[in-house]
């Protein structure tokens, strides 16, 4: 079987988790069967596209891993992958249909083709009736291709199975507008054609529009591709995902410390499942098992919750090295510079624990800024929480005390003294180490205590520590 699938964006806007979707199904499609992906820029809407998003949809789709074998920028054999390149093949394929009886124009008002739909609907009959060939010969206005009212139109969709749509129930619809753009069914259609594209993978919200692509591309003397309409995706509430359930552009889940492993491994998993088991994969075995008869008809719920967990676990699962060198660029922006030696060194040492908790690259930032600053700036949250009552004061100065004492400066020794704190305060880890977690980091959520104390130094410690005991005893009682 040969497969050339494409996926086709417009760029007049940020790339969609949704066309993602679509695009990695394509890509997975074309590597299992050693097919060629295409990526094709619609920009038939010339107004409201520009370079920005033609860009955005470049840099995810590399971002994702997901490379193209003909298209924009890589081309190929097919000339041009934009439309807006094409206006004159689309015009010369409106003449032909024109020429053989496939299409017409059509130069009524749209008010006066509203009056006929209402006088149809009045009736309880198509808007067909009346919206057929006009009986005079129009020589201007939009274009409508002519639908055959002979026979249904039907195909096998490779997820959803045989498909029937009634003639009558297909409007003839307009395929160049009167400023002589093509419209969306027009370009796709010559384009799936002169492309020889072998299967159209796309979103179920596009089912209703294949009947017309399939006769516009019959009455073109060409075979209809294989379709396959993969199912919405949805929020956690069960309702259409949009920008209500957060940000939905793949620019955003980039810039929030997302990795593209978990990116992809995630979206593979809406709509497709590896087996009834397995969640996390790779991607040359999600290219193995790939197949579009185990799509799911349902629709696919995008729960960010899932993919910030997925994440964590993809944080966690590369090698340290790694993990510090992806995290590099966030202590440049929290430093202000690049890291010195000694700072990177610093880094380096604390980052396996940081790696260990964070679920997004991001946090790594924010949960490390403490080893680089002189004073923390408190999460008045965790402040609130913790440091009440005479508990904190007391954890506090009894702490500064034994960590004053202390010979050696390192991990084992820290613990033996804020144990030892325990033992003369008579307090719980949870009471007696929280309010000094908070002195120390500025949080409640941190690495790990000893190791913090240890990373920071003797002189840094103590003078938080001493920081937090002043702001506690300047704060009025109650």
């Amino acid at each position: 079987m040969t497969v050339r699938v494409r996926i086709a964006p417009s760029p007049t806007g940020l790339l969609h988790v949704g066309n993602v979707r679509s695009a990695l199904f394509n890509w997975l499609f074309a590597r299992h069967h050693n097919g060629t992906f295409v990526l094709r820029i619609d920009d038939t809407d010339v107004e409201r596209s520009e370079q920005q998003y033609e860009d955005d949809i470049k840099s995810g789709m590399t971002w994702l891993g997901l490379d193209w074998d003909e298209g924009v920028d890589v081309g190929g054999p097919h000339g041009s992958y934009r439309q807006s390149d094409r206006f004159d093949r689309y015009r010369d394929v409106v003449d032909e249909l024109i020429g053989a009886g496939h299409a017409y124009y059509d130069d009524r008002s749209p008010e006066l083709l509203d009056e006929l739909r209402n006088k149809a609907q009045k009736e309880g009959k198509h808007p067909n009736v009346y919206i057929r060939r006009p009986d005079t010969e129009a020589t201007s206005g939009v274009v409508r291709f002519s639908v055959p009212q002979d026979a249904p139109i039907e195909f096998f969709d490779l997820v959803r199975d045989e498909m029937r749509f009634e003639a009558g129930v297909v409007d003839d619809f307009v395929i160049l507008r009167s400023n002589g753009t093509p419209t969306y069914h027009l370009a796709s259609t010559v384009d799936d054609v002169d492309y020889e594209i072998s299967h159209v993978i796309r979103g179920e919200d596009l089912l209703s529009s294949t009947p017309k692509h399939i006769l516009l591309t019959r009455a073109m003397g060409a075979d209809p591709a294989t379709y396959a309409h993969l199912p919405l995706l949805f929020g956690p509430d069960g309702k259409k995902l949009s920008k209500r359930h957060g940000d939905t552009s793949l620019k955003a889940y980039r810039a929030g410390g997302y990795l593209p492993e978990a990116m992809f491994n995630y979206l593979s998993l809406l709509g497709w499942s590896y087996d009834s088991e397995t969640t996390i994969f790779s991607v040359d075995q999600a290219v193995e098992r790939f197949d579009l008869e185990g799509v799911s008809k349902n629709p696919a719920v995008f729960d960010v919750d899932k993919l910030q967990w997925m994440n964590g676990e993809y944080i966690r699962a590369i090698p340290p090295d790694d993990f510090a060198q992806r995290a590099r660029p966030l202590i440049e922006v929290e430093l202000g510079h690049p890291p010195t030696e000694s700072e990177w060194s610093i880094f380096v040492e604390m980052s396996p624990l940081l790696q260990e908790r964070v679920k997004l690259i991001t946090e790594v930032g924010e949960m490390s800024r403490f080893l680089f600053v002189d004073d923390v700036d408190f999460d008045e949250q965790s402040w609130s929480k913790v440091m009440i009552g005479e508990t904190p004061v007391l954890a506090l100065s009894v702490a500064i005390r034994h960590l004053t004492e202390l010979g050696d400066w390192t991990v084992a020794a820290i613990e033996a003294a804020l144990r030892a704190v325990l033992e003369e305060t008579d307090l719980n880890p949870r009471k007696g180490w929280q309010p000094l977690r908070v002195a120390v980091t500025g949080s409640q959520v941190s690495p790990p205590l000893f190791e913090s104390m240890a990373a920071l130094g003797r002189p840094g410690t103590l003078h938080r520590l001493s920081v937090a005991l002043n702001r506690l005893a300047d704060e009025p009682e109650g």
